[in-house]
């Protein structure tokens, strides 16, 4: 078997596969030290990477970034798939994790407010005026009157796996590097939009808690 030297770019990827997981940032950065540390308990120095410093960026590199403008590509492409193109809505409108998806409930929807209860922790997401009305609207054509809005066609909370790959398909016809395209950076396109906006870090980590 060919051995194989683990460089920079092995871990940069393997960060963007962690961030596509949903993977916090502290996740993140725990399991690369996790991954260093069992290679010097295995002696393997010559395979560990002396330079991290590119695990500790906050945002990706530009090239990796999602443009508004690719952004609006993406949504015209899914303009057959309503229910994915609102979930492209949702997503970057509010900067949920996809996994918060099945907290949007028709009633929670009306309410303005989605409660999010995970890992000991209470969030509030507050639903713009224009996102709640698409949402209800949407909920309406579908005859969905209780319960969770994004489903399948069995009344199950859709596969974040299953949204990922619609969302990959989508990348041709909006002409969108595939590489840029995955639910973690919808929520990276609403906290940069967002900044641009307020410009108080701040307000941006009480608009996620």
């Amino acid at each position: 078997m060919r051995s194989k030297i683990i460089t920079s770019q092995d871990f940069v990827q393997f960060e963007s596969y962690l961030q596509e997981e949903e993977k916090s940032k502290a996740t993140i950065e725990k399991y690369v030290r996790d991954i260093h540390a069992f290679f010097r308990f295995m002696g393997w120095e010559d395979c560990r990477v002396k330079n991290l410093k590119i695990q500790r960026m906050t945002y990706c590199p530009e090239d990796k970034e999602l443009s508004k403008s690719e952004y609006m590509r993406l949504l015209e492409a899914a303009k057959e798939q309503p229910q994915l193109e609102l979930i492209l809505q949702t997503i970057c409108g509010t900067g949920i994790r996809v996994s918060e998806l099945s907290y949007f409930t028709v009633e929670a929807v009306r309410t303005g407010e989605i409660h999010i209860f995970c890992k000991n922790k209470n969030r509030t997401i507050l639903i713009p005026g224009k996102l709640r009305k698409m949402l209800l609207n949407f909920a309406k054509r579908n005859k969905i009157s209780e319960g969770i809005l994004f489903r399948t066609k069995n009344g199950k909370p859709l596969n974040r796996s299953n949204i990922w790959s619609r969302m990959k398909k989508l990348c041709m016809a909006a002409k969108v590097n595939p590489k840029k395209v995955f639910p973690h950076n919808l929520r990276k396109l609403f906290a940069k939009t967002f900044y641009n906006m307020e410009k108080d870090i701040a307000k941006l980590a009480d608009s996620r808690l």
